[in-house]
C-alpha cells in the first residue's frame, strides 16, 4: 500500500485526503493544529509529531496548504521536507501559490534527487468532496505519469500543463476568470434585488443560457441566502488575485478588471470577511440584513 504523507488538512485538504483513503492508499498527517484532524484520524488516517517524520515515512508527500510563505516553509525550512525527503521520493503542492516558487522547488528537488510536481487544482469543496476535482500540473511527463493514480483518486479532469510552475500559471488563469464571473454573478443579483424581482429566479431563468456558469449555480443560491459559509476563503481569492496581478504585471499586462475584483475583495476583508466564503462578495452590493 503507497504511504501518502499530506500537510495541510482544510476545508480542501482533508476532503481529498479522505478520497486517497478510499482508494486504497495510506494516509499520513502533519498538521498545526492536531485537534483539527481528529476526525479523519478517527477515520483511519495516521498523525504525525513533525513534518519530518512524515516525510521519511511515506512513498509520496502532498502539499496543500495556504500561501507561498506556508509552501516556502515547510519545503525549504530547517524541519522542512526538502532537509529529509529521500533521493527518489516524489512531491506535490498542491498549493495555489507561485509559479516563480513552484520552479525553484522543482529546481531544488532536481539538485536532491527528488521529483517535484506542482499541481494546483479547481472545483471548490464540492470538487474535492466528491472526487471531481481539475487538476493542473506542472513537471515532467514522466513524474505526472508516476502520480497518475493519486490524482485519479481526487479528480476527474486531469491536466499536464507543461514543465514546473505550468500548473500555478493555468489555476491563476482560472482565478482571473473567476473573479469576473463571480463579481457578475453578484451585479447581477443586485441588479434584479432593485428591480424588485426574485434573484433565485433569475438564477433558474439564466442558468442554462449563456450567462450561465458554476459561480452562478453554485454560489448564486448562497447569495441569495446569504450564506457566507467558507467553501473557498476571501483570503486565499485574495492571494490567488494578487499572484496573478503580480505576474501579469512583470509581462507587462494590465489586467483591469482583475485589478477592480482585488480591490473589492481586500475591502471585503477589511470589513471582517476574510474568512467567510467568496460569496460574501454580494456585501459589497447589498447591505441589507435580510435575505435578497
Amino acid at each position: 500500500m503507497t504511504r501518502v504523507g499530506w500537510i495541510g488538512a482544510g476545508i480542501m485538504g482533508k476532503a481529498m485526503g479522505r478520497n486517497l483513503m478510499k482508494h486504497g492508499f495510506s494516509l499520513h498527517l502533519y498538521a498545526r493544529h492536531p485537534h483539527k484532524v481528529e476526525d479523519i484520524i478517527a477515520e483511519g488516517a495516521i498523525l504525525h509529531d513533525t513534518i519530518a517524520d512524515c516525510v521519511r515515512f511515506c512513498d509520496v508527500v502532498i502539499t496543500m496548504v495556504g500561501f507561498p510563505d506556508d509552501v516556502r516553509e515547510v519545503y525549504q525550512g530547517e524541519a522542512g521536507i526538502l532537509a529529509h525527503a529521500r533521493t527518489g521520493q516524489l512531491l506535490i503542492d498542491m498549493t495555489t501559490s507561485s509559479p516563480k516558487l513552484a520552479k525553484e522547488l522543482a529546481e531544488q528537488g532536481e539538485q536532491k534527487g527528488l521529483r517535484v510536481l506542482d499541481a494546483p487544482v479547481t472545483g471548490g469543496d464540492v470538487g474535492a468532496r466528491e472526487g471531481t476535482l481539475t487538476i493542473l500540473i506542472g513537471g515532467s511527463e514522466a513524474d505526472v505519469h508516476a502520480a497518475m493514480p493519486l490524482f485519479a483518486a481526487m479528480g476527474e479532469h486531469i491536466h499536464h500543463c507543461g514543465p514546473a510552475g505550468c500548473g500555478q500559471h493555468m489555476k491563476l488563469a482560472n482565478q482571473i476568470m473567476i473573479a469576473g464571473a463571480l463579481s457578475g454573478v453578484s451585479e447581477a443579483l443586485a441588479y434584479i434585488q432593485k428591480q424588485g424581482m426574485d434573484p433565485q429566479e433569475m438564477i433558474d431563468d439564466l442558468k442554462a443560457g449563456a450567462a450561465g456558469s458554476r459561480q452562478l449555480e453554485l454560489l448564486g443560491p448562497k447569495m441569495v441566502k446569504r450564506d457566507l459559509a467558507p467553501g473557498f476563503f476571501v483570503k486565499h481569492f485574495i492571494k490567488d488575485m494578487r499572484l496573478a496581478d503580480e505576474e501579469a504585471e512583470e509581462d507587462g499586462l494590465c489586467l483591469n478588471v482583475l485589478q477592480t475584483v482585488l480591490r473589492n475583495f481586500e475591502q471585503l476583508a477589511a470589513e471582517g470577511h476574510g474568512e467567510d466564503g467568496t460569496q460574501s462578495v454580494i456585501t459589497r452590493y447589498l447591505h441589507e440584513k435580510q435575505d435578497l
